[in-house]
């Protein structure tokens, strides 16, 4: 090529005709042209410069070819002089024999040099074009392309995307794809949604909002693009929920709706009233939800995670309750219901005041068990268990809460409930859940009891019948635990002595409503008596509950405070505090069903309190029982002093002066019974002489 530009200037002093000259000068720029070109290739980019500017700098006859400024641009962007380059590229705006192509790839390559910092030149180079001369649809997607780069992980993306938004909204951008551009138009606007998705995933939602709005602009408003529309309302929606724009959300899923009203127009607008803390509008939101035309049970379960995270407890009870109806069609469910029901009470219970409807949800989950079976209902195998037993301990759980706050109606339902959940099989077996069956259903009955109390109100007689029913049922699991060791059994569950004796308690008031079950009720405490699980304790407080009340028993009550009084004093360390309090009920039954003074059983229980008295420390035996006794055994001669036989009335004189020796602080008053005594033999002896 030196050669050749050798020649042509040769040749130049030579000629003298200026049409001779003419075609040499053409030959040397175009000879330094390819020189510039092949310097560029080997990356001379001063070679490059000295070419452009003895092209430029011709003697009169400037070349102006319009690939002089991408040859300068590039080796401007060669030597790192991105401001001279920017400046050659701008030139290319008023140089209207640049080919489209060529001024297109000169702008791909000044920003793949330059960078994010190249955007808003690019832009404006852009722009400008449009001013002076005809630019395709396709440039403008070319270099949009190129703006944007490799998404959002390259530099600067959020500052890329926000001139590619500047750019694409401009009018006369938009202009380009109007008509038969159908291919670009829809290209662009792949550029713009994609841009748009990616910022979306970092969570960049204000970037992502206006990317998609532009893209928008490259949908045509018309039938066949109704639904591409809506699409883009919808992400647009998304966009501003996450930017807590509720306003403009809101608008946007209406303006989706008019489009194309579908289930996921309805759970967004969901979404909305949930952060508008609307809730009630949110509640019939959801209800509306099975009457879209692509309606999927699955919306209801998110509807449910959504209300949750949104704190929105009965709005997402509204949304499992809206769930649950599906399930009795016998259609396939992405959720067993199971799950369902245990989400429903697991939400519901964080509120106590809820009870009532956890005992709803609780009863619909037994009805369907009883409907469906346990292996269609809980499931097999490990899972399946684990299902049942959660629903045994939540209703036990609740059971004994409400208990506990007296709310014994709700017990009762509970520990019902629990009964029958611990007692379903799994694969055949009831994993040992017999001993809490039998825990539960004791505590029913109690709970039935003690709410008859609180209520006060008379159980019915069939109310009553089943509560025996029951306590029956109870029995005989405690007879199978009570047979001794099995084999595979962990001894570990066996009934606590305490549910024993509250069986034995709630049979004693039940069996007592009903005729002809006084000996069934004897053996059932004389029974318990012979058991391990007896103490005192236990036999004292069903002494006291047998003597008391309109449905008193006698017979039981002597029973047991003598067998408690008994166990007490074979005891080394007696409680006196328990064994006076035994004397002064049995001597008070026998003064109410035998009213005789002379009674020998009457005088044997005082003779009995006298012979404990003996030999103990002072104030050992409680004093103030200790005085009861004294006063109550005198008191009883009263009626004998005056009437006679004066032998009956010496008996319980001396009896009530013999105890009164053994209390502390009834000195004086043994001192006036002595005195008292030597009268009434003087008295006697006088009449017996007249």
């Amino acid at each position: 090529m030196n050669e050749a530009l050798d020649l042509c200037e040769k040749g130049l002093r030579i000629v003298k005709r200026s049409n001779e000259s003419l075609g040499l000068k053409e030959l040397k720029s175009k000879t330094l042209r390819f020189m510039a070109a092949s310097h560029l290739q080997t990356d001379d980019f001063e070679s490059v410069l000295k070419c452009v500017r003895v092209l430029r700098d011709g003697d009169g006859d400037s070349d102006n070819h319009p690939s002089l400024s991408v040859l300068a641009m590039k080796a401007w962007l060669g030597v790192g002089r991105f401001e001279e380059a920017e400046k050659e590229l701008r030139g290319m705006v008023v140089n209207k024999g640049i080919p489209e192509a060529v001024w297109v790839s000169a702008v791909e390559f000044y920003f793949q040099a330059v960078g994010t910092a190249g955007a808003e030149t690019a832009k404006g180079i852009f722009l400008g074009l449009l001013g002076r001369c005809h630019v395709s649809a396709g440039a403008a997607t070319r270099v949009v392309h190129r703006v944007l780069g490799d998404g959002v992980g390259s530099e600067g993306s959020k500052v890329r995307a926000k001139v590619v938004a500047e750019l694409v909204s401009d009018d006369r951008v938009v202009a380009l794809f109007a008509g038969d551009a159908a291919k670009e138009r829809t290209v662009m606007h792949s550029l713009l949604w994609n841009c748009a998705a990616d910022h979306f995933r970092f969570k960049d939602y204000e970037t992502s909002a206006e990317m998609f709005e532009k893209s928008l602009l490259y949908v045509p408003h018309n039938t066949e693009n109704r639904i591409l529309r809506a699409k883009g309302f919808r992400v647009l929606c998304l966009c501003h929920l996450g930017l807590s724009k509720l306003k403009q959300a809101e608008e946007y899923i209406d303006e989706a709706e008019k489009l194309e009203p579908n289930i996921a127009c309805a759970f967004l607008k969901f979404k909305i009233y949930l952060q508008k803390i609307e809730h009630d509008k949110a509640v019939t939101q959801v209800q509306s939800m099975p009457a879209c035309l692509d309606f999927s049970p699955d919306f209801l379960s998110l509807s449910a995670h959504e209300a949750v995270a949104c704190h929105a407890l009965p709005v997402a009870v509204a949304s499992l309750s809206v769930l649950l109806k599906f399930y009795s069609s016998g259609k396939s469910m992405p959720t067993t219901e199971v799950v369902v029901l245990r989400t429903l009470v697991t939400i519901i219970s964080q509120d106590p005041l809820h009870d009532s409807d956890v005992l709803k949800y609780m009863k619909q989950a037994h009805a369907r068990l009883s409907e469906l079976g346990a292996d269609s209902f809980f499931g097999k195998g490990e899972v399946g268990t684990r299902e049942r037993n959660w629903f045994a301990v939540q209703s036990w759980n609740i059971g004994l809460r409400t208990g506990k706050e007296k709310n014994y109606e709700l017990s009762w339902n509970f520990f019902m409930l629990a009964s029958e959940f611990y007692g379903t099989m799994i694969d055949g077996d009831m994993d040992g859940n017999n001993v809490m069956v039998c825990k539960s259903l004791i505590l029913a009955v109690t709970a039935k009891i003690a709410d008859e109390k609180q209520r006060n109100v008379t159980l019915l007689e069939s109310e009553v019948k089943q509560a025996i029913e029951l306590l029956d049922r109870t029995g005989k699991i405690l007879l199978s635990c009570s047979a001794g060791p099995q084999p595979n059994i962990d001894q570990t569950t066996n009934i606590e002595p305490y549910f024993l004796f509250i069986h034995t308690l709630d049979a004693c008031d039940l069996y007592s409503r009903l005729s002809d079950t006084g000996p069934q009720l004897l053996r059932l405490i004389k029974s318990f008596a012979s058991s391990k699980s007896c103490n005192p304790k236990y036999l004292l407080q069903i002494g006291l509950i047998s003597s008391d009340g309109p449905r008193s028993n006698l017979e039981v009550a002597t029973y047991a405070l003598n067998t408690c009084l008994s166990s007490l004093l074979d005891s080394q360390s007696p409680d006196y505090g328990s064994v006076a309090q035994i004397m002064r009920k049995l001597i008070s039954l026998s003064g109410v069903y035998k009213a005789d003074t002379d009674d020998d059983e009457v005088y044997g229980m005082y003779r009995q309190a006298y012979r404990i008295m003996v030999g103990l420390k002072e104030g050992e035996y409680p004093i103030e029982e200790g005085k009861w006794l004294a006063m109550t055994a005198w008191n009883r001669a009263a009626l004998a002093v005056r009437m006679g036989p004066s032998s009956a009335a010496m008996k319980w004189m001396n009896m009530g002066w013999e105890l009164a020796g053994k209390v502390q602080g009834m000195q004086t008053y043994q001192s006036c019974m002595e005195d008292f005594i030597a009268s009434f033999k003087d008295k006697c002896k006088a009449t017996n002489s007249n």
